[in-house]
């Protein structure tokens, strides 16, 4: 270890370490806009200049490696003045469009030229006009005037994603960020970029002019896109998700996440098909019922059957104890030994970044949880058999689309009734007797686990109509908080829909069994007592990063 002294503090830090990043360790800030922990160093920025003891030049601390008996500066006079010199020629040229710009309340040239600014700038000519608008790829458009040149973009598209395209062109006052001839952004992690950009001159085209950052509450949660689990914070205004952004977790996905997960992992939260309460076909029709009719029809159909001509399908789309609950109830309430999950692998559509070919963010989970069949084999053939053969009546399908495959659904044509908990209208509610209004991931409480075993939390950013952001605990933005009865923004749309574990222990009560829990923790912490690879995990100690399950157990064992 090396002894250094920052701004008075005398630390001990690894020799290998640069300025930057020994004091970021341990709480000294350095403003910077090149410097990214994951990235090359570039040094061009020049707003993280320091003064060392017995150089005679401030040094960048982004490339300073540190050295025994150093003793730096951060708040000098020299540095003070170097910084505001910095902050006035990185604002010669760019444009004064905070009140328009997607990046205003989460920029690093907005913040630093407040706290580090002189406020004034000399420079009385005309501001060096750019192009706007450019279509770097489908996800990104850049606006080359606000560009401060600190290269993070093209080096994250070299380094990380692996796809050479961007680069500097022109010189001087008049350099570009600009593609190659012939190609475009396009790569899975395009939009990593807009996330690492410092200020707003890349943006993404699917939030682009919709929300200010002030105007959102901020979630902690996870990507659902994949088994991957990528944490994410999930972005809400006037009760609707507008973006997911990465979350860093060194263990999970660093600080990246795909477009894929980023862009099309939430729009089923406010699709058109979301449900709104529960569904009952009478007459041919579905038509919508209230809750306690819904779970008296289930009761009822239930009771008509005998235990081994029902089946349960669970699903690695759902939480960990949304699927403990609805094993507990094929198996113990029902008695049936006829539970299965449905593979959803799509081979070769992975990467060795973070993009993996299980496109459920739970497979590892549900296995775990006691939701697989009697041998523990992953998979509903046993089931589709049965249905095939006249054996299995009644299936009861938790959270997953099984009709989309089009051999499932012909197969699911020799059932009596069928009953579903899903989000959305789809091929299996269109077949379903009874359809039951799932809560989605961004409105519930639960845990799921990513393809390493890694168990990590959901927290609800929607609000149902049975909740209230405030009451419940919900994070919560300026609108929210400050929103009159007459202002629209505090009219968001609420959908009628329960979480599934809330809704099969109802079923269970009717039935007779005892089934009563007053939230998604109380469940966990069953898991915890009676399923050795949970054991000593709660959510406190999850936390907000996850832990490993003492035993994992995945759908590439179980083949």
């Amino acid at each position: 270890m090396a002894k250094i002294t920052i701004d008075g503090k005398e630390l001990e830090v690894d020799p290998k370490l640069t300025i930057i990043q020994a004091a970021a360790q341990n709480g000294i800030h350095i403003p910077h806009f090149c410097w990214h922990p994951k990235l090359s160093i570039s040094g061009n920025c020049r707003i993280c200049l320091v003064e060392v003891e017995k150089i005679p030049k401030l040094v960048i601390s982004c490339a300073t490696q540190v050295a025994e008996g150093m003793v730096v500066s951060t708040k000098s006079e020299k540095v003070v003045k170097a910084r505001n010199s910095v902050m006035e020629f990185l604002l010669i040229n760019h444009p004064l469009d905070c009140p328009i710009c997607d990046e205003a309340g989460e920029c690093k040239l907005q913040n630093y030229a407040y706290k580090y600014g002189v406020g004034t700038s000399r420079f009385q000519e005309d501001k060096v006009h750019k192009p706007k608008r450019v279509e770097l790829g489908p996800h990104v458009l850049l606006d080359v005037e606000r560009c401060i040149l600190c290269s993070r973009c093209i080096r994250f598209s070299e380094e990380i994603a692996h796809q050479s395209v961007l680069t500097f062109a022109e010189r001087s006052t008049h350099v570009v960020l600009t593609t190659f001839p012939g190609t475009q952004l396009d790569n899975p992690y395009s939009m990593n970029v807009v996330d690492i950009c410092p200020v707003g001159a890349l943006t993404s085209r699917d939030f682009r002019f919709k929300a200010r950052v002030w105007e959102m509450s901020s979630t902690e949660s996870i990507c659902v896109g994949c088994a991957r689990g990528c944490n994410t914070y999930v972005w809400v205004r006037n009760n609707e998700i507008l973006r997911l952004t990465p979350r860093k977790n060194e263990e999970v996905n660093s600080y990246w996440m795909c477009d894929e997960g980023r862009v099309n992992s939430f729009k089923s939260v406010a699709s058109e098909k979301r449900l709104n309460g529960p569904l009952i076909r009478k007459d041919g029709i579905k038509v919508p019922v209230g809750w306690d009719e819904a779970i008296s029809k289930v009761v009822t159909e239930l009771h008509t059957y005998r235990k081994h001509e029902i089946a349960g399908i669970a699903s690695a789309y759902a939480t960990n104890e949304d699927n403990y609950i609805f094993a507990r109830f094929i198996k113990d309430v029902i008695g049936s030994k006829n539970i299965g999950v449905l593979s959803h692998i799509q081979s070769g559509s992975e990467d060795d970044l973070l993009i993996r070919a299980d496109k459920t963010p739970n497979s590892t989970g549900v296995l775990s949880a006691g939701a697989a069949g009697e041998s523990g084999a992953i998979g509903i053939d046993h089931i589709l058999k049965g249905i095939s053969e006249g054996a299995i009546k009644v299936l009861y399908v938790l959270e997953d689309d099984i009709a989309a495959d089009p051999k499932i659904a012909e197969v699911l044509k020799n059932l009596e009734i069928l009953i579903v908990h899903s989000s959305v209208r789809n091929e299996t509610t269109a077949r379903a007797d009874i359809v039951l209004s799932a809560s989605t991931f961004a409105e519930k409480h639960g845990t799921m686990t990513n393809f390493n075993g890694r168990v990590q939390r959901l927290q609800p950013a929607v609000a149902m109509i049975e909740q209230e952001r405030a009451l419940d605990g919900m994070a919560m933005s300026r609108w929210d908080k400050f929103a009159a009865q007459n202002d629209s923004w505090g009219k968001g749309i609420k959908r009628d829909a329960r979480s599934s574990w809330r809704i099969i222990a109802a079923i269970a009560s009717a039935m007779g069994s005892k089934m009563k829990y007053s939230n998604a923790e109380e469940i966990f912490k069953e898991m915890a007592e009676r399923i050795p690879a949970f054991k000593g995990l709660s959510y406190s100690k999850i936390g907000s990063r996850g832990m490993v399950l003492k035993e994992i157990k995945t759908a590439a064992q179980k083949k």
